[in-house]
């Protein structure tokens, strides 16, 4: 059995069961047609050839392992990802890439250029493009930087409740930050709003009626992640679950459907966790359909605080997911110290609020007789989570780990 962390086992947490595809089904063409395929293939082509790309370590936390009764807890940590601190990276700026070149061939008639062609070119055609979108931080970063790189305009739309700490951040890419009062969907309905009235181009992690070839764009940027991933992970071995965070469900169904169309009957069983202030997922998980959260949506995991449900990635999601789990804010902040400390010989980890999800739902259901054995979680199995951002707002982190980020590597 586990040992029992004194900081997360007090922590409640839902966990709902889903009924799934059965291992066997394969993953077929309709949600290729989302994620995969031909799209994966030039969107790893392309990103992998940007300046600065590597692929992101994936460490084993023994320690972590151990006090939840594991065979291994594998973590991806995206803290070091082009130099903005967030798996986001991947999906904004490779969106921004795909709607430039999209438009640029249709205004000139000539083939699509390479992201190669378009930073090579920054004063060309791009330049009188304007690119929008709401953020709760790492997005905007990510959309801002790809706007920059690719020579183009960009306005960004942040909801009440960003940090000055995160909007800061955005606006050293050259964007404009637009405050806008309510939540995060509010901020993406008043982009919309904005991009129609002036002639600008979304570019949302986030998919709704009409609107889907631009997220899925940025799902496919995110699969990078998880290629890497399975090229990392030691020769014959393959994650038996994946807890990931939610949010609208991009970065999970792009994780769910990469798994499932390389690993088909092999792949791992998959836990979406999201903050019980914010649980579109869970709800919808539960209603059978997509639902929305209303509120202010408040919680410390600002990445993931969204009430809406992206509706591509709710395709694959509702095939593919095995269960959905909430945790409360207080199990983020202690996984977070318990990573800047080290469990029991592990290295110190700078992990953003949002990058542990995942790993606290995994360690508190690992816990949790019942949620355990609902699972089937044991001494044999290899967890794999994704952290997806180091220190985005460094106040934040340290009023959270009660130290910064440096002072947590050089300990």
């Amino acid at each position: 059995m586990p040992m029992v962390s004194p900081r997360l086992n007090r922590h409640v947490a839902r966990l709902l069961v889903t009924p799934g595809c059965p291992r066997e089904h394969p993953y077929g063409s309709d949600l290729r047609s989302i994620l995969g395929g031909d799209r994966f293939i030039r969107a790893e082509r392309e990103i992998t050839g940007w300046p600065g790309y590597r692929a992101t370590p994936l460490r084993r936390l023994d320690g972590f392992a151990r006090l939840a009764g594991l065979g291994a807890v594998y973590y991806k940590d995206e803290g070091t990802r082009f130099g903005l601190g967030s798996f986001k990276a991947l999906g904004g700026a490779y969106a921004v890439y795909r709607l430039l070149a999209r438009e640029v061939a249709a205004r000139t008639g000539r083939p699509e250029p390479s992201a190669a062609d378009l930073a090579a070119d920054r004063g060309g055609i791009q330049k009188d493009i304007t690119v929008t979108c709401a953020t709760d931080g790492n997005h905007g970063r990510s959309v801002a930087w790809g706007a920059q790189m690719f020579g183009c305009r960009c306005v960004i739309h942040v909801h009440e409740t960003v940090s000055e700490g995160r909007c800061t951040a955005i606006a050293r890419y050259g964007a404009e930050v637009r405050r806008t009062p309510g939540n995060y969907d509010d901020a993406v309905r008043k982009a919309a709003a904005d991009a129609a009235a002036n002639g600008w181009h979304v570019v949302s992690d986030t998919s709704y009626e009409g609107y889907m070839d631009v997220p899925r764009d940025v799902m496919q940027g995110y699969a990078v992640m998880a290629e890497e991933t399975l090229r990392q992970l030691p020769a014959g071995t393959l994650p038996t679950h994946v807890f990931v965070q939610g949010g609208v469900g991009g970065l999970a169904a792009a994780m769910c459907g990469h798994f499932w169309e390389h690993l088909a009957a092999a792949r791992p069983r998959f836990v979406v966790v999201e903050p019980d202030r914010a649980d579109c997922l869970f709800r919808s998980a539960e209603a059978g359909r997509p639902t929305a959260v209303q509120g202010d949506l408040d919680t410390i995991m600002a990445g993931l605080a969204c009430g809406e449900v992206s509706l591509l990635a709710w395709k694959i999601l509702e095939a593919g997911t095995d269960a959905f789990m909430t945790i409360p804010d207080e199990a983020a902040a202690d996984c977070m110290r318990l990573l800047a400390d080290g469990v029991d010989g592990d290295p110190p980890v700078v992990a953003g609020e949002s990058a542990v999800a995942g790993l606290a739902g995994a360690l508190g259901a690992a816990q949790a007789p019942e949620q355990r054995a609902a699972l089937r979680l044991g001494p044999d199995s290899v967890v794999l989570v994704f952290g997806t951002e180091g220190d985005t707002d460094p106040d934040l982190y340290r009023a959270i780990v009660g130290r910064s980020a440096r002072e947590v590597r050089i300990d």
